[in-house]
């Protein structure tokens, strides 16, 4: 292979664009070609382009930690991920599937706890949990959901296996990346682009507004939707104003609503306008002082009220944090056979619940060689990869545990798939994840692809834009696109034995 890609290796891992040393997967190949007759400048061209596309649309994230300020562009790298239909269409019924059981889950520990009382899952873990709500128990949120946008992330293994890492619940962030990466994409390499039959993405805005109105309390037609921000200084703010003005309604914070006789209203210029259903990207607990915490200037004070009296829909409802929380992960294929009679097409990663006392023993006994997460935390903190740690980093967990057993797992550290990526001037193999972002309203809709986050440091399992991450274009072909079908092993196929290791603590 001539060009950008010839000096690439592809390295002990599995790699999206190469089943081997210079031999380019079928769904890849016109890529590979205009690499080819590409050099590096008129790469770094296009990488100018697109950088100075963002910055001059303000498209940036947030850190609170570093010296050079909070601001960032977000680190984009323009050779996209490509993922052949056949392949897409059993994420599609994995993704579909499981956001369904754990709607059934949630549904069931606010009502009738079957799942504790036949002990599926123990009691304590789920009542015990840190974002489990009393307060939602008896009440059903209007339309009966309760995750209406979920953000599962999905790692390939060595053998190019799908599995899944996490599910985000709550708050799911980075899906206007994944509209504004596509523009980037389709202004620097329209003639690539066109090439593909690339399935869009940019219906997603509009998708999740019919989410959002279909949740609207007693089968309002017209319902009015606002989006719930923290405000300017929150890590997701560009993309909580992209989307109020991607779906043309209000952006709106804590102060700008007031709640009267269970009803909640918007101030404006015209005077207080009622609101029906609320997109939050607040957290349980800011969301109403009298409720939950006390100090929080960010929600609104009674909206619990109008919540629970039926008059205001919150999506995502209070009480899904129980759902992603990383010991419920463990669990969640056995809510899919609980709940839907079904095996799960997308398996989890093997996982050891701290919490007992046969796997606590056996991750004390493994830390340096295993990740360790904290039950409730995201954006990659509260994590230890073991292999990469040092001896004081190691044993200010092993402390942690210890006093915390239920607030920690651990899992055996997984070699990510790697793509091609444009870093430090050359083509080189970096770990990426993926994604997809999951709307649930009176049907479940997936948009094609989702955000691919790149782990930009050489070597780096960590993704996270707040720990250095970018992200890249997902393309998801059509049927017809060529190299379309699948080039690896089909995710559907069930793995008996694979699933009873996952399920069982050593």
């Amino acid at each position: 292979m001539n060009g950008m890609l010839n000096q690439y290796e592809v390295g002990d891992f599995f790699d999206e664009m190469f089943s081997a040393p210079g031999e380019v997967r079928p769904h890849y190949k016109l890529l590979a070609e205009r690499f080819a007759a590409m050099d590096d400048e008129e790469f770094k061209r296009k990488g100018l382009l697109a950088e100075n596309s963002y910055r001059s649309q303000g498209i940036t994230f947030t850190v609170y930690s570093g010296d050079e300020g909070t601001e960032r562009i977000f680190p984009f790298d323009l050779i996209p991920r490509i993922i052949p239909s056949g392949e897409w269409e059993v994420l599609e019924r994995g993704l579909t599937q499981r956001l369904t059981a754990l709607n059934c889950f949630l549904d069931d520990i606010y009502h009738d706890q079957r799942i504790l009382k036949e002990k599926i899952i123990p009691e304590e873990l789920v009542l015990g949990a840190k974002n489990f709500r009393p307060e939602m128990c008896g009440f059903s949120p209007p339309g009966g959901v309760y995750i209406h946008i979920c953000g599962t992330d999905l790692i390939r293994d060595r053998e190019g296996m799908y599995t899944v890492l996490e599910d985000n619940a709550r708050c799911p962030s980075g899906v206007s990346y994944v509209m504004e990466n596509r523009q980037a994409m389709k202004r620097v390499f329209p003639n690539l682009f066109s090439k593909y039959n690339v399935r869009r993405v940019d219906r997603y805005a509009q998708d999740l507004l019919t989410t959002l109105r279909q949740a609207a309390p007693h089968g309002n037609p017209d319902p009015t939707v606002v989006l719930l921000t923290p405000g300017v200084f929150n890590s997701a703010y560009y993309e909580h104003s992209f989307l109020a003005r991607s779906m043309g309604i209000e952006i709106v914070t804590g102060t700008d609503l007031v709640v009267q006789n269970d009803q909640v209203f918007m101030k404006t210029t015209a005077g207080l306008k009622k609101v029906d259903v609320i997109y939050r990207r607040i957290d349980d607990d800011f969301i109403d002082p009298i409720v939950f915490r006390k100090d929080s200037v960010l929600g609104v004070p009674g909206i619990m009220g109008a919540y629970r009296a039926g008059n205001v829909a919150l999506a995502n409802a209070i009480g899904t944090g129980v759902a992603d929380d990383k010991v419920t992960y463990y669990y969640v294929p056995k809510m899919i056979k609980f709940y839907l009679g079904e095996d799960p097409i997308l398996p989890n990663v093997e996982t050891f619940l701290t919490s007992e006392t046969s796997a606590r023993n056996y991750v004390l006994e493994n830390l340096s060689k295993l990740v360790v997460k904290a039950a409730n935390e995201s954006g990659g903190y509260g994590m230890l990869i073991g292999p990469h740690a040092t001896q004081k980093e190691i044993e200010t967990f092993r402390t942690a545990i210890q006093a915390d057993p239920r607030g920690y797992i651990g899992q055996p550290v997984i070699n990510l798939s790697r793509s091609p990526s444009f870093c430090d001037g050359q083509v080189e193999g970096r770990h990426i994840d993926l994604r997809p972002y999951i709307l649930s309203g009176e049907k479940v809709s997936i948009i094609p692809g989702g955000l691919t986050r790149v782990a930009m440091r050489k070597g780096s399992l960590v993704v996270n834009s707040s720990q250095g991450g970018g992200s890249k274009d997902t393309w998801v072909l059509k049927p017809e696109s060529p190299g379309s079908k699948p080039t690896t092993t089909d995710t559907s196929r069930s793995d008996g034995q694979k699933q009873n290791q996952q399920q069982t603590n050593p």
